[in-house]
């Protein structure tokens, strides 16, 4: 007989949603499209392609996939331990550095955007 199925809490999904690999992959798009449109100086239109197709792939994801595998998971139990709200709000702050370095056309800012980001994820490897 078949254990049942273990119900998620609303922050259970938000939490695992982030990594499953379609949005992961339109995360990481939605990235390199918005940096490029505010490089051009299309700030709101920048701004839009960075949110909208990660909030929507979010509201799927959370909705329609099988988020439920990803709780017993190698990642799922690293997010689970060190994914915590501070870490999302520093991807957060690593993503408006990269756009601040797109606007102004400064490279190296771009890479310290993506390298805080880099580093709220990596937070667990960097502190075990």
């Amino acid at each position: 007989m078949e254990a049942p199925k273990r119900v998620l809490s609303s922050r259970e999904k938000e939490l695992y949603q982030q990594i499953h690999p379609t949005k992961l992959a339109i995360d990481i798009a939605s990235f390199v499209v918005s940096t490029y449109i505010i490089w051009i100086h299309q700030l709101i239109l920048g701004i839009m392609a960075g949110f909208i197709p990660a909030i929507v792939a979010s509201v799927i994801v959370v909705t329609y996939a099988n988020l439920e595998k990803y709780v017993a998971s190698r990642l799922g139990r690293y997010v689970a331990k060190y994914m915590t709200r501070t870490m999302e709000a520093l991807r957060f702050v690593g993503l408006f550095v990269s756009w601040g370095g797109a606007w102004y056309h400064t490279w190296w800012i771009i890479g310290v955007g993506i390298l805080i980001v880099i580093l709220a994820w990596l937070r667990g490897k960097i502190t075990a």
